[in-house]
């Protein structure tokens, strides 16, 4: 029998209809590889998983984990006989329900959770405080020009003694809370990856509504307080372009709903909080004092959001995220 050459493939063996039935192992390739590109192309781009597959896994976790945190909300409410520290509670959850989904997208997209806006070396640092000195600014200023209006009056003191103290911590650090829960989920991973797909003020402004479409359910909210949201949620996310990342507005969110609610005691977002400072009121027109959203629904509001818009600009001309 004559030897096999090398490199000529062995003969095979084997009835005629059994070889007919076997196929060529030179066309599996080229067939297959035409069907597999698109669906890897449809998922995959050059940056890794497009960012809507990205954006559509986070808030599906967001969404499980949400409901699981009503659940086990439900299960505290009972043995808790103080109900503002239920909200806080409340408040710490909702920011681990929206930082998991993110600790995990960020395995799969291998990035660290500081590039969706929180690094942990600029923690509670210079960003963070001059964000809160800036919102505490904002918030006085409004209040002092409704006041100048003759439609706000600061009224007696509601709280005395160690009181003062106590509740002014309290709801400093509620409100450092609400502002890492609802930066983070409209302007952190959420907007990090949107830009991504649409680019940041394209990404900015369909996250801005989104911040405002979340208080259309507030008691007595108005459209001018709806579009006021969105004004700022604006303005936060100028602080993120400039400042790298999301510890200025973290700031700035906390001081402004922490002198609105409990330094000058009025409505914030239609709402009032337990253990707040003053016994302050408006009187006259809700155009001016905002009516029974507080501040927020006031026209003045926009004039104080313009112009710190052009002051942030002029000290923070630099870009320096989603560049």
């Amino acid at each position: 029998m004559d030897d096999v050459k090398e490199g000529t493939p062995p003969a095979r063996s084997g009835p005629p209809e059994q070889l007919l039935a076997q196929p060529d192992p030179g066309l599996v390739v080229p067939l297959q590889q035409p069907l597999l590109e698109p669906m890897h192309t449809m998922f995959v781009g050059p940056r890794g998983l497009r960012s809507g597959w990205s954006l559509l896994l986070y808030v599906v976790m967001w969404r499980g984990l949400r409901m699981f945190l009503g659940v086990l909300l439900d299960h505290i409410e009972p043995h808790l006989a103080i109900r503002i520290w239920l909200d806080l509670i409340a408040e710490l959850g909702s920011f681990v329900v929206v930082a998991i989904p993110a600790v995990v997208m960020g395995w799969i997209e291998r990035r660290p959770f500081g590039d969706y806006g929180l690094p942990r070396r600029d923690a509670f640092f210079r960003s963070f405080w001059l964000g809160v000195v800036w919102g505490i600014v904002a918030i006085t200023a409004l209040v002092l020009v409704i006041g100048g209006f003759g439609d706000f009056s600061l009224g007696h003191t509601a709280l005395h003694g160690a009181r003062i103290l106590k509740f002014a911590a309290f709801w400093g650090a509620y409100f450092v809370v609400v502002g890492f829960f609802e930066e983070f989920l409209l302007r952190g991973y959420t907007l990090f990856t949107l830009t991504r797909g649409i680019g940041f003020w394209p990404a900015a402004l369909a996250l801005s509504a989104v911040f405002a479409a979340l208080h259309f359910g507030n008691q007595g909210e108005t459209w001018i307080g709806l579009l006021a949201v969105a004004a700022i949620g604006l303005f936060l996310c100028l602080t993120l372009r400039r400042t790298g990342n999301l510890w200025f507005a973290v700031g700035f969110h906390a001081s402004w709903d922490w002198g609105e609610s409990y330094l000058y005691s009025v409505p914030d977002s239609g709402g009032m909080v337990t253990g707040h400072l003053v016994h302050s009121s408006f009187h006259g027109s809700r155009w001016i004092t905002g009516g029974s959203v507080g501040p927020e629904g006031s026209v003045l509001v926009f004039v104080v959001i313009a112009l710190t818009w052009v002051a942030f600009d002029r000290m923070y001309p630099e870009v320096k995220y989603g560049a």
